[in-house]
Formats: C-alpha cells, structure tokens, sequence
C-alpha cells in the first residue's frame, strides 16, 4: 500500500521514491510490527487475563511449571495480526509470493486458534485431534504448494540446492508438491514442539526469519544472485518485507514472552510462525539452509521422534522427558540457562546457514 502511495507522492516530491527500496520498506516494516505489538500486546493481555484464557500445564511435567498455570495464552494471535498488517503496509501486493505467504501464515494461524480456543476456552483437553489438525495442514500447505508448482515460470523455481556445492541442483518436477508440503507441516511442529518454555521458540524464529529474509533479498537482485551462485528469482526479495515484519512482531511479543513471561504465544501463533519460515524457505529454494538455522527446531522435533519411537519398540525412553528442552529441566538446568544456551546455538547456525551462500 505504501509503495503506491510513494509511488503517487512522488510526483510532487521525489524523495517519496526511496519507498521503491525494498530495504527501506523492510526496516519500516519491522518497526511498524514491532510498534503493534508494544502499544497492543498490553491490551491484549490483560483482556486474555480478564477472559481468564490461560495455559494449563501438565501434571506429569516438571514441576517448576506449575507456577505458570494461568498465565495468558493463544498471544500469538498479535504476531499475527502485525505481521499481516505490516506486510500489507509496505510490500508490492502485486507479487505473488506476498500472498502466498500470507495465506499459510493466516491458515496455520487459524488452525493453532481453534486448537487454543478449544482446550483453553471450551476446557477440551484434547482441542483438535491430531487428525483434524493434520488435516487441516494439509489442505492449507498443499493449496500453498500447488499454486507456487503451477505458477513457476523458471527451472530454478523447482530445483533443489545442496548447500556447500556450486550448481548442484536437483529437478524435482512434481515431487517438488509432497517436498514442499513437508517442508511447510514439519516446520510448523517444530517449532511448536519448541515453544516450551519462555522465549525459547520465538527468538531462534526471528534469527531465522532474518536469515531468510537476507536470503530472499539476495535471490530477488539479479546482480547479488549472480555473484553468489543462487537462483535469481522473480519476486523474491518482497518476501523480505514480509521476513522483516516477523522479525519485528517476534522482537515485539518476546518484550512480554521473555522470563517469567506475561504471555504464551500457544498453537496459534507456533503453528503460524513454523510454516511460514517452511515457505518463505521453499520460495527462496533454501530448504536446506532452513534446516540448517532452525537446528534447534530439528532437534526438538526428532527427539521427540526418539522418545516415541522407543518407548514403542524397547518399551525405554532415551530422554527423561521430550521435546529435548523437558529433559534438561529434569536434568537440573535453570529455565534461563536452556534458554539462552538455545538462542546461542541458534546464532551459530544462522551464521553456519548464511555462510552456505559463499563457501561453495
């Protein structure tokens, strides 16, 4: 929207064109998410709080968790809300990938609110099943898939990068639909495996997002595309707003999320923020380096694989809780130690994912 109104602004001043930077849109749009949280994340609180809509906490869990019975849940609503707001503020709606993006982080957003508002609203201990909400994914990252499979235009678009190697990409034709429809759900649970305790998710996804959104900026400018070897793709760098305004909205709720938190983000918001790191990674063709920043992600993800797969098959438990962050608390590791340790891994591995583009 913003971009339009520069664009007819101009004509009378033409100091409005540096709206046409998508660098400039992209630091606006973080501090345009990052102001919607700050003025409104207090407001929603305390409704959240008057609404008694709080988080229920496990019995079997650790018991350092009990003390955070009833505290403000479904806060992930306002990351949300600034993201989507910001992003249709300053990005060229023109472009595709801006509404494709948009669409899956709405979806799954959708899908995590009905989740919340069931176990937490109508006292459903089991909220969606694990079928509903499978389903429900499904039908949002496939539509997402199908319309990026059939509206590409270049080769590129549907190839597979190996990190670390110069050319090597791998045609995916039609396989490039249940690959990216992994990407997108698996992405999205694990971040909300993550999302356990305070901070812990939100910030390694705004590292991420800015990652990506670096990423995206490179493979949207053909001369920077060039020169580093990777898909120049049409479009692309618009996602970058997008990418901004995640960080902004992410750095906005972690002011109230960080320890002890005043907030949890619930299903509503984990569920929204994990799918679209999945597709923004899948639109920029960096489905490996996403793999490679979100480690932590990964890794709470497949140590809960671990976990369940067995105590099925040898009736044993490999950690003595899952996700992996569970069983350092149980290990005796402060809350803030777990947490800060994870933001540390997560820099290295950004830094590690970033430095895929150049040492090939």
């Amino acid at each position: 929207m913003m971009l339009l109104i520069g664009e007819w602004l101009s004509v009378v001043d033409p100091g409005f064109d540096v709206v046409r930077y998508i660098t400039v849109r992209a630091i606006f749009s973080a501090l345009t998410a990052l102001l919607i949280c700050l003025v409104f994340g207090p407001l929603l609180i305390r409704w959240l709080t008057e609404a008694k809509i709080g988080q229920s906490v496990r019995s079997d869990g650790p018991q350092s968790h009990l003390v955070k019975a009833g505290t403000p849940t479904m806060g992930g609503a306002m990351i949300i809300v600034a993201v989507a707001l910001s992003t249709l503020i300053w990005s060229d709606l023109a472009v595709r990938q801006v509404w494709i993006v948009l669409f899956v982080c709405v979806g799954f957003g959708a899908i995590g609110w009905v989740d919340d508002y069931r176990k937490v609203v109508l006292s459903n201990s089991v909220g969606l099943t694990a079928r509903e909400k499978l389903l429900w994914q499904t039908l949002i990252a496939l539509a997402a898939v199908a319309i990026l499979y059939n509206t590409a235009t270049e080769r590129a678009e549907l190839e597979l990068l190996i990190p670390f190697f110069k050319e090597a990409g791998i045609y995916l034709g039609w396989v490039f639909i249940p690959f990216a429809f992994l990407v997108i759900v698996g992405s999205s649970n694990a971040v909300n495996l993550t999302d356990g305790l305070d901070g812990l998710a939100i910030l390694p996804s705004v590292m991420v997002a800015a990652g990506l959104g670096l990423i995206a900026y490179l493979a949207g400018h053909a001369i920077f595309a060039g020169y580093l070897g990777i898909p120049n793709i049409k479009g692309a760098g618009e996602l970058t707003v997008f990418c901004s305004a995640l960080v902004g909205a992410g750095l906005g709720f972690l002011w109230f999320n960080t320890y002890p938190a005043q907030v949890f983000m619930g299903d509503v918001g984990a569920l929204s923020i994990g799918a679209s790191l999945g597709v923004v990674a899948i639109m920029v063709r960096q489905e490996f380096v996403l793999f490679i920043m979100g480690g932590i992600f990964v890794l709470e993800a497949v140590s809960v694989i671990l976990q369940v797969g067995s105590y099925k098959m040898t009736g044993k438990r490999i950690f003595r809780m899952a996700p992996i962050h569970h069983h350092f608390e149980l290990k005796g590791w402060p809350e803030p130690r777990i947490i800060v340790r994870f933001w540390i891994i997560t820099v290295i591995l950004v830094l590690v994912g970033l430095s895929t583009l150049k040492i090939r």
